[in-house]
């Protein structure tokens, strides 16, 4: 089991450096920078040799183990009084170049891989079917934008920094000590191991404590959040105490689990202190032990060299806990990004439809569950009708409205536009033939005239978008608005009131001049005075349109041709207002129950 999970880690972690490959010759040249860096650390650690040569004889030539260069006569008579100075200034130069190289053109990388996969995330969601939002919320399909991203970056980019520099740095520094001494060498190799274990077994511990953080903290934030925004029902029913002990819970669970990490860290280091510091105890006796004919010099260069072994192992040891948090990052990434499209097999596009409906034998049971929401649902409409669905709610009008657009795809029955199956067009050209108003209106946090001309219809002329909001009565309320037409209202319309939201969203369908209009309880949210208003707009919009009502009060359904009353996802009665008052059913009961307080009006 875990070598199959080890497995598809190895295919999450390639399939991301894909992405890394349009960045390659980036990435390269930051492989040469963090080479160059690397190839510097020894050379720092040799030169202290000549340093405590030269404290014996400061004058004595720097190439003097060298043959064949007594011949240049300037190089001869370097002293290493001057060449130490310099070189180390040189080393210094060489690998800052490096430094700057490696992490420059790897940030260029990263940020490169970080922006791709933010957009490619995006962009899918725009793609995804109604029922990936339906059981999806909103929090998490956020946090993947935003946090899972990040994460992923460090395995891809910070973690082969890591290994590349560090890696490349222990192959210098331990090349160079075999070349100085390899016995020497091979003695202190046996020690590596314990170093080893130790370090490993101690970042296990960490990423298990670390993981148990995020989710203590995942649940302080979630308290605190739902009772924020909850704050209206603690208040009103006496929930501050619960709440509070609920909080003070999670935050100690927090606490506690921070303190463990804290103590583990504070009983990891010192140990591998005094591992580290045995070692070396260990290595200086043996220097001394088996010094030959080395000089001081040489002795000191290797002591400096092995000290700096440490560091880069240690940090090698700790790059695969960057690998593991940035694979279950891309996990969930990859989950979304292999999420199916909406369906669209249409091929079919039209400059303009008359807007008939005919809708026959339509049943409709919502992906994932068993549960028939529409059974056996047929009816016609004609261009310019209007045609009313009333019911309780959960008797499945606002499902018939969904299917109308393709927001969800049914299997038995046939819905034509035109005479022409809604499947056989494509979904954008579809979806331009019908205007949706719903009961929920989203605005966005733009201006008022942005909000009425969005989308397919940005950059109207402004005279259009007026006359929009005139026929949908908003123009009055836009006109004493700061800025007029140039408001911004809002994140979601926060500063208008719910029927000036709703008078926006029917100037956006005016605007949008579709032959085929969708009302979902455009009016329920509405006071009398509003809806006086809107219906005075409705009747504008549904003008020589084909307009499919779904709606609790009656003044919006006393004009239509056809009202269907529905229940449990059938099609109970037919006819016009006075028929079905006539016929004394379940409309004329719907009437009597709901619409008695609006019938003076």
């Amino acid at each position: 089991m875990a070598n199959s999970t080890q497995q598809s880690s190895v295919k999450v972690y390639l399939r991301l450096l894909r992405y890394v490959l349009p960045y390659s010759g980036l990435f390269v040249i930051s492989i040469l920078g963090f080479l160059l860096f690397a190839s510097t650390q020894p050379m720092l650690g040799y030169i202290l040799k000549f340093f405590v040569d030269g404290l014996n004889n400061p004058d004595a030539s720097f190439f003097a183990q060298v043959p064949h260069l007594n011949e240049l006569e300037w190089l001869a008579g370097l002293k290493l009084l001057q060449a130490v100075p310099l070189l180390i200034v040189v080393i210094a130069l060489l690998q800052g170049v490096g430094s700057f190289l490696g992490n420059y053109f790897l940030a260029r990388v990263s940020l490169g891989l970080v922006h791709d996969l933010r957009v490619a995330l995006f962009n899918n969601l725009l793609t995804l079917p109604n029922r990936y939002f339906d059981s999806h919320n909103s929090g998490h399909l956020i946090s993947r934008i935003t946090y899972n991203v990040t994460m992923v970056t460090g395995a891809a980019t910070d973690a082969i920094k890591v290994v590349v520099r560090e890696g490349m740095t222990v192959i210098f520094l331990f090349a160079t000590l075999l070349w100085m001494n390899w016995k020497l060498t091979l003695v202190m190799v046996a020690i590596l191991p314990v170093i080893g274990v130790m370090v490993s077994s101690a970042s296990k511990k960490f990423r298990k404590q670390s993981k148990k953080i995020q989710v203590a903290m995942g649940d302080v934030t979630h308290v605190a959040s739902e009772t924020i925004q909850g704050y209206r029902v603690v208040r009103s029913f006496g929930g501050e105490a619960y709440e509070q002990a609920r909080f003070l819970g999670a935050s100690q669970d927090n606490t506690g689990k921070q303190l463990r990490m804290v103590k583990t860290n504070a009983v990891y280091t010192p140990t591998l202190q005094l591992v580290i510091y045995s070692a070396m105890a260990v290595l200086m006796f043996l220097v001394l032990y088996m010094r030959g004919d080395a000089s001081a010099g040489d002795l000191v260069a290797y002591i400096t060299l092995a000290g700096l072994l440490p560091k880069p192992i240690r940090q090698l040891s700790e790059v695969s806990s960057t690998i593991q948090k940035g694979v279950s990052g891309a996990e969930s990434i990859f989950e979304q990004l292999d999420e199916a499209s909406e369906v669209d097999g249409g091929t079919l596009e039209r400059e303009r439809v008359a807007g008939r409906l005919e809708i026959t034998g339509l049943s409709f049971v919502y992906p994932g569950t068993d549960k028939q929401v529409l059974h056996d649902i047929s009816f016609n409409v004609e261009p310019g009708q209007m045609v009313a669905l009333v019911g309780r709610s959960g008797s499945g009008k606002s499902t018939l409205a969904n299917l109308i657009p393709r927001f969800y795809h049914h299997d038995q029955g046939q819905i034509l536009l035109d005479g022409v199956d809604i499947e056989d067009y494509t979904l954008r050209n579809l979806r331009r033939h019908i205007a949706l108003v719903t009961q929920q209106v989203t605005l966005f946090n733009d201006t008022v005239a942005n909000n009425i001309a969005y989308g397919d219809l940005a950059g109207a002329p402004l005279e259009n978008i007026q006359r929009a909001a005139r026929d949908a009565y908003a123009d009055e309320f836009i006109q004493q608005m700061p800025q007029g037409y140039q408001t911004l209202v809002g994140e979601n319309g926060v500063l208008l009131s719910g029927g000036q939201r709703q008078r926006l969203a029917i100037a956006r369908a005016l605007l949008k001049n579709a032959p085929v209009l969708i009302l979902d309880e455009a009016t329920s949210a509405l006071d009398t005075e509003s809806e006086r208003h809107i219906q005075s707009a409705l009747d504008h919009a549904m003008s020589g349109r084909t307009t499919l009502v779904i709606a609790h009060r009656l003044s919006t359904i006393e004009k239509a041709d056809l009202i269907l009353v529905m229940e449990q996802g059938r099609i109970v009665e037919r006819g016009n207002h006075a028929q079905l008052l006539a016929a004394n059913g379940a409309y004329a009961r719907l009437h009597e129950k709901q619409f008695k307080d609006d019938e003076p009006a």
